[in-house]
């Protein structure tokens, strides 16, 4: 029996354009009856008021209160103990799975998902069984020439290329398979992957390598056999004329957009933008600056283009070269410029089809070895496989020459080598666990089956075995940077570390007195400058955190600057002004007031201007002072906010709002 399409959801959303997404692939399922909420608090207050909500789906990191916070509230109350609710969630790795469910989560649906992954959720919900063709004799068919059907999973991007070639030239390229005949099954994104490598339903699968180590933790018995390809994704940011120095300000405060959290572009994102000095990241345990949000990988050019809070994202090709041309955004830079040769999606096998049919699986390495090559060696050809195997019914409309060109990129993708170094996942391993908090480590040497891979390259050289070394951005050209104007030749070469000093320096201040002192913010990280206000104190906090303000129905906690920074207090006066601050929080940038004597003016500070922090020695922290900053008006101590406020006073801060 199907669930009832006019039963009242509670849809809770913090982002505006997911929610309208969401609420869109609700009633593309047929519901209609849908209440919105922007975080768990309104979610609470609308359960109350409409007191017979049937169905809750609520996203994971959310302010004020979370989903799991409301999943918690939910079922400690009798009433509504019994209420369904789903997590739909950017935390899709199982670790998170495990502990909603744990809590009362009738199901999960990690985001990226589609309407299909949201109903399969939703009838699970309501404990409408899903009737599914099981396999017999362990999913594995023979036919009469003793050829096993081989079923392997993948979506719709250049990745997956090698695939499509492969299949190619089994059916039309005069290549013959001896042990196994193939069947590609195209799929709308990594949940439904993911979902059928887990229960059975295919044989092999192409996908985001993360999310295969996150698996076999897991205990899903599959083993990684070749990589699917090498770099092969980009970096792009929304198009404004604003991207000027100091660059980190045009992406601080926004939201970017990535596939999946198990994925090589959470991790490069999260390189590139911790290398500018920022704090990027899924909410969750740690404060961020750049909220990282995970979209589908078709729908990132269009939610760019319509969320003007959103500053970019980084996909696998050709989605962002397509934005590109479309105008919506432009480029920052490819994968291989942080990781040359890094590997992303990669082919993993069950082991059951391993152990009954290694020939199958040899070959199947082998073939695909010969279609990475093929590649490389025919761009015309292999883009025009790739428009009918990748888009086979127009729906995202690739053009030849667009694809040829991702191909052709001297640092786009590259499928010559598929070998699968096992040093390059234990990079991915190490990055993400020790500097991202995500996943758990695995033993790659029982993960990765190398036997095939060896065999299949056993007379290449010695660096096709070999790891690439992961490192920074040595070298963009200032036109990457900044709008190309006319006559403007190609400019400077700037590094890295000019990014995450000199450029983080220069640009416009807002100047205020404490004590004797001048001091400077970013004027991007202010957003209005306020008279002293009642301030309503909280028990049990820091003497610096004096409470919090009432600001337009929104509120705002208040630290006194000059006790924050250990001087005498001073009584508030006519010139004493509370400065708002936008500051890192756990669910993205949060609003802050800050407590200073007077306020100056805005300053225009050049790079030539500003020096380092002297040192003071180890019982000193200057690690908040961006700089000083010496000018004809004097001299003015530049501050980074974020850092002045550490990960307690973030989470006194949270608790005080």
């Amino acid at each position: 029996m199907a669930v009832d399409p006019k039963i009242k959801i509670l849809l809770v959303e913090d982002a505006a354009t997911m929610r309208k997404m969401e609420v869109k692939i609700l009633k593309q399922l047929s519901f209609e009856n849908i209440i919105e909420a922007i975080d768990g608090e309104d979610a609470i207050s609308k359960i109350e008021a409409e007191k017979n909500i049937q169905l809750i789906i609520s996203d994971w990191a959310m302010p004020n209160k979370d989903g799991y916070e409301l999943l918690r509230w939910l079922r400690s109350h009798e009433i509504y103990n019994n209420t369904p609710m789903i997590m739909a969630t950017g935390q899709g790795d199982k670790e998170y799975v495990e502990k909603a469910m744990q809590g009362g989560a009738n199901g999960v649906v990690a985001k990226p998902f589609t309407p299909e992954d949201l109903k399969f959720q939703i009838e699970k919900a309501f404990g409408v069984e899903e009737k599914k063709s099981k396999k017999t004799d362990n999913g594995i068919k023979v036919d009469k020439e003793g050829k096993v059907l081989l079923k392997i999973a993948h979506i719709q991007i250049t990745d997956h290329l090698t695939l499509g070639v492969m299949k190619h030239m089994l059916e039309k390229g005069g290549n013959k398979a001896d042990f196994f005949k193939l069947e590609t099954l195209c799929m709308p994104g990594w949940n439904p992957v993911q979902s059928a490598l887990e229960q059975n339903e295919v044989d092999a699968a192409f996908i985001l390598a993360p999310i295969a180590m996150d698996l076999f933790n897991y205990g899903t018995p599959i083993k990684l056999v070749m990589f699917a390809h090498r770099n092969g994704s980009i970096f792009v940011r929304s198009k404004s004329k604003n991207y000027r120095k100091p660059y980190q300000q045009f992406f601080k405060h926004k939201t970017f957009f990535i596939p999946h959290k198990m994925s090589i572009h959470n991790m490069l994102a999260h390189i590139y933008f911790t290398q500018m000095g920022l704090k990027p990241g899924i909410p969750g345990k740690e404060a961020v600056n750049v909220l990282f949000d995970v979209v589908p990988p078709i729908k990132m050019p269009e939610f760019l283009s319509e969320n003007p809070e959103s500053c970019g994202f980084m996909v696998a090709e050709p989605i962002g070269s397509r934005a590109i041309s479309a105008g919506i955004a432009e480029k920052q830079f490819v994968s291989s410029e942080i990781w040359e040769n890094h590997p992303c999606c990669v082919a993993v096998f069950r082991d059951e089809f391993i152990n009954d049919h290694p020939d199958a699986v040899q070959e199947f390495c082998n073939l695909l070895t010969e279609a990475g090559r093929f590649i490389g060696q025919c761009p015309d050809e292999a883009a025009k496989i790739a428009v009918s195997f990748l888009d086979p019914e127009g729906q995202l409309g690739l053009q030849q020459v667009l694809l040829r060109s991702v191909l052709t990129d001297p640092k786009g993708i590259k499928t010559d080598n598929l070998y699968p170094v096992t040093e390059d996942l234990e990079t991915i391993q190490n990055y993400m666990v020790n500097n991202m908090g995500i996943g758990r480590r695995i033993d790659l040497d029982t993960f990765v089956d190398k036997r095939f891979a060896d065999k299949a390259y056993k007379d290449a050289p010695a660096r096709i075995r070999s790891a690439s070394p992961i490192k920074l951005i040595n070298e963009v050209k200032e036109s990457d940077y900044a709008d190309k104007k006319p006559g403007k030749g190609e400019g400077k070469v700037i590094s890295m570390g000019d990014l995450n000093v000199k450029a983080s320096r220069e640009g416009k201040y807002l100047s205020f007195g404490i004590a004797d002192e001048k001091y400077g913010l970013g004027i991007l990280d202010v957003r209005e400058i306020i008279g002293m206000m009642p301030i309503r104190t909280m028990p049990q906090m820091p003497e610096y955190i004096k409470g919090v303000v009432n600001l337009r129905e929104k509120i705002i906690p208040v630290i006194d600057m000059r006790l924050k920074f250990g001087m005498e207090p001073l009584e508030y006066h006519d010139r004493t002004c509370i400065i708002v601050v936008e500051v890192s929080g756990l669910t993205g940038s949060t609003l802050m007031g800050l407590v200073v004597d007077t306020v100056w003016e805005v300053s225009d500070i050049k790079d030539e201007e500003t020096e380092d922090c002297p040192h003071f020695g180890a019982s000193f922290s200057t690690n908040y002072i961006l700089g000083i900053a010496k000018t004809k008006e004097g001299i003015t101590i530049l501050l980074d906010i974020d850092k002045i406020l550490q990960a307690d006073d973030v989470l006194q801060l949270a608790q005080v709002a």
